[in-house]
């Protein structure tokens, strides 16, 4: 017996970070949950499964009109003409969306109730599907002490939306624990709410698949699902099913031997290289992230415009069309202190220079000039609150600079000012 278990599809959600950017796959980026879904359908007629557990956040809160939830139908329309049915149990997400009352599924699909746990079985494959919906986004309590007792003579899955102890990422709906979902004695959790692909063993083999299809560069690396087969008395086996039209990578590379920007791209080109070999077909949003300890420290961050024109080149070189550059982002160190023998710093010949660099140096010590800083910048993040995030999630420098700690501001920004003042010496 096989079945697929998928969750957190998110149908239609936006991937956030790429739109703003002129040069964005408007097409990929507009489709891409839509064609992650009609893949998996598409596998599923293929291997003739023998059922589909969709664990939660189907939807992505409400839409404005029906086209999702007209999707969403007709790729359950293909299952249902193929004879597998659909087990829908709805998230936090589906919750909150007019479509996941309004809408009448075709008649393969099951839901689970949101009123109690509902028990749905197979009674040719003996197996019994236990779940219960969420009746509103904000779900603090534990479910999963409404689910019974498993069947007797059945296979019995459990199907759980749930913040699971330990994901602190996400929030803390429907908690519970791997010890009480072990507790139930069912064959295997079927689980969603959690993005990342994870899997437990034990009593119970208990599955997070991961969602369909990465949204932003918070959720980088293959995605897809989970085909289950389970044979007699043997535990389950997972096989992961990879089916994200577009990945966000992340890919931090060492430019410590780079003694040029030309140097810098080449080292880039290499590593974007290397990423290309898994998967070759997939388009990915790239976020490069440069780090070491190097002498271009300064020259990285004065000329940024001009390293990310280099990256591109090697993006063009390699394959732009399925690759696409989402931000550049600086984690250098000078080769030594800030403020002692960088490139800059040998280029002070003028005694205007050395008399700043001074003042910088005693001003990183200063504790009264530094909590005047801190006030400013609290001041000034508290009047533009959208100054703190940029593409989904919270840029690291501001976030230190939000907490306090200006240590950061001095090392990443001042070698860049002495860079460029010694230029212009």
């Amino acid at each position: 017996m096989r079945f697929i278990h998928t969750a957190d599809i998110h149908l239609d959600s936006p991937l956030r970070g790429l739109s703003a950017y002129p040069d964005a796959p408007a097409e990929p980026l507009r489709g891409a949950t839509r064609e992650a879904l009609r893949q998996l359908v598409t596998l599923a007629i293929e291997e003739r499964v023998d059922f589909m557990v969709i664990a939660g956040d189907l939807y992505d809160g409400d839409w404005p009109d029906f086209n999702t939830g007209l999707f969403f139908c007709a790729e359950m329309g293909r299952l249902q003409r193929a004879g597998i049915p659909a087990f829908v149990l709805f998230g936090n997400h589906d919750a909150e969306s007019h479509m996941t009352r309004a809408l009448r599924l075709p008649d393969n699909v099951r839901r689970f109730s949101a009123n109690g746990c509902e028990v749905h079985r197979l009674e040719h494959l003996k197996v019994a599907l236990h779940g219960r919906s969420f009746k509103k986004r904000d779900t603090p309590e534990n479910l999963l002490t409404s689910y019974g007792e498993p069947l007797r003579g059945y296979v019995n899955i459990g199907v759980l939306h749930t913040a699971l102890e330990g994901h602190a990422d996400h929030a803390s709906y429907a908690p519970c624990t791997l010890e009480q979902l072990h507790a139930k004695g069912y064959d295997y959790w079927a689980l969603g709410h959690v993005h990342e692909h994870r899997v437990w063993t034990g009593r119970s083999t208990i599955c997070f698949p991961g969602n369909l299809q990465g949204r932003s560069i918070r959720e980088t690396g293959r995605r897809g699902a989970v085909m289950v087969t389970i044979e007699d008395d043997a535990p389950p086996q997972l096989e992961r099913l990879y089916l994200d039209v577009l990945r966000w990578e992340h890919v931090a590379v060492d430019v410590s031997a780079c003694d040029s920007l030309d140097a810098v791209g080449r080292t880039t080109g290499r590593a974007l290289a290397r990423l290309l070999e898994e998967d070759a077909q997939v388009p990915r949003a790239l976020r490069l992230t440069l780090q070491g300890e190097t002498g271009l420290h300064g020259e990285l961050f004065q000329r940024g415009g001009e390293l990310r024109a280099h990256v591109l080149a090697e993006i063009a070189a390699l394959a732009p069309e399925r690759l696409w550059l989402e931000k550049v982002r600086l984690a250098t160190r000078p080769l030594d202190s800030v403020l002692g023998s960088t490139p800059a710093s040998a280029a002070l010949g003028a005694d205007a220079l050395a008399d700043l660099q001074a003042l910088l140096a005693e001003a990183r010590q200063d504790e009264t000039l530094l909590q005047e800083l801190r006030a400013d910048f609290a001041q000034m993040l508290a009047k533009a609150p959208e100054l703190a995030t940029a593409v989904g999630e919270e840029q690291p420098l501001l976030r230190q600079v939000r907490e306090g700690d200006l240590a950061a501001l001095f090392d990443q920004v001042l070698p860049g000012l002495l860079a460029r003042l010694a230029a212009c010496d």
